[in-house]
């Protein structure tokens, strides 16, 4: 499975500090728990990729950019 892949798999993402100061990112989903932690500079570049991938998805969206296909 890529990026461009559609999926039927469902998930719950939180965000949030902890109490040693870093970032988490926490993904859980079918019996999956992923904790991810990050430096506070680290999770300020993966927002800065998400920002900038939301851009490129809009000017996608705007120039009528088709998704993946469905087989």
């Amino acid at each position: 499975m890529g990026i461009n892949s559609e999926s039927d798999v469902t998930a719950n993402l939180q965000i949030g500090p902890t109490s040693l100061g870093m970032v988490r990112i926490y993904v859980e989903g079918d019996g999956v728990e992923v904790p991810m932690d990050f430096e506070p500079d680290e999770a300020e570049e993966i927002a800065d990729e998400i920002r900038a991938a939301a851009q490129r998805a809009r000017a996608m969206a705007s120039k009528g950019a088709k998704g993946p296909k469905k087989t």
